[in-house]
């Protein structure tokens, strides 16, 4: 029987646990007769790391990257850091860290990989270091197409390969319970709408769109859930409701742990971000069968197909943020319709499944 082929994973902490997650998405249901999976952080810390633990997963905490500059002192360093490696006989190497940096590529080089890929996260690009980055790298893995042609152009772009990230289907269905009995909790009645956003507080998701479409939304209670990251834009959120008189319409919920069944409870998910690489968020939401609406920006509109399986509007746009919900709550029929299109879509493109399986395609392809 042939050996399973050590790869390791890298990123940076298990502290913000969304990228974190969607490595450990992969890594955990790698085939194990093919691929001896290995995880290595900068700093470790984060609740995830016990759960990697109890399934096995070695973990790492090697510094994967060192200072570019200056550069007389660099080779030095990347022959340093890759001692640490060596010793695990790494073929492939896999980093899930979301900056700029090249120094992780000539450490895998030096320890003695035969390839290193990167998966784009995000929109974020500028500068030469990410150019450097990808000239390094075997493969690339994005995340919607707008990155394929605004970031990659000429040998950088024949190396892409497009995997969207995947929910679990098992975890996020249309027949989960309402166990949180949020509408009893928060005393909403039955005949009133409930809109829900889970996302980060930070201003990129620009919850502060939503709640300033409420006030041309009536009849309807607004729910966000996620944790503070920015605790001065959350007080921003918190003043913005009280300057529009919304209190009684407004409910921060934080950190959500049941999030399937918040979904449950929903009439309408809306994600208002200003960028997204591929909104897991809102592919939660589809595949859990509620009607959704996002803005127009890569990532989101690669998921939704306007007016087939959710609405698209603008960015900060809040007349026609507005004008879309009210349509949808005087339209019961049209957002069932498009929960069960996104459902289906989330089935057809989107499942946990697909993900691993482009990913091991593209792990034996490096291979040969």
């Amino acid at each position: 029987m042939t050996k399973p082929v050590n790869i390791l994973f890298t990123i940076p902490n298990f502290v913000t646990a969304g990228s974190g997650r969607a490595l450990l998405n992969i890594v955990e249901r790698l085939d194990r007769d093919r691929f001896a999976p290995t995880i290595c952080v900068l700093k470790s810390g984060g609740k995830l790391e016990d759960e990697i633990r109890a399934q096995g997963i070695s973990l790492l905490e090697f510094p994967f990257t060192v200072p570019a500059r200056p550069l007389h002192q660099l080779p030095g360093l990347i022959r340093q850091a890759a001692k640490a490696f060596r010793p695990y006989g790494f073929e492939l190497w896999h980093s899930y860290h979301y900056l700029d940096d090249y120094t992780e590529p000539l450490i895998a080089r030096a320890a003695g990989a035969r390839a290193w890929i990167y998966t784009k996260k995000n929109m974020s690009w500028g500068g030469r270091a990410w150019q450097v980055r990808s000239a390094l790298a075997k493969r690339i893995v994005v995340q919607n197409e707008t990155m394929i042609g605004q970031f990659f152009t000429g040998g950088n772009r024949q190396k892409t390969r497009l995997i969207p990230r995947g929910v679990d289907g098992a975890k996020f269905h249309p027949d989960v319970p309402p166990r949180l009995q949020i509408r009893d909790r928060l005393r909403i009645g039955a005949d009133v709408l409930l809109i829900g956003c889970v996302a980060n507080l930070t201003p990129n998701k620009e919850q502060s769109t939503l709640i300033r479409t409420l006030v041309n939304v009536p009849n309807a209670h607004l729910l966000l859930a996620g944790p503070v990251v920015d605790e001065g834009y959350a007080a921003h959120l918190h003043h913005l409701c009280s300057d529009l008189n919304l209190a009684d319409r407004m409910h921060f919920l934080g950190p959500v742990e049941d999030i399937p069944a918040l979904h449950a409870e929903l009439d309408l998910f809306v994600l208002p971000s200003l960028n997204e690489g591929c909104p897991v968020a809102l592919l939660e939401a589809m595949a859990s069968g509620v009607a959704c609406i996002a803005t127009r920006i890569p990532g989101s509109q690669d998921i939704i197909e306007h007016k087939k399986s959710g609405l698209l509007v603008p960015p900060g746009d809040v007349k026609q943020l507005a004008g879309a919900i009210n349509a949808l709550i005087s339209a019961p029929g049209d957002r069932a319709r498009l929960g069960a299109a996104g459902h289906a879509r989330f089935r057809k493109h989107y499942t946990i499944e697909q993900e691993v399986a482009l990913h091991e395609e593209l792990y034996l392809e490096l291979l040969g």
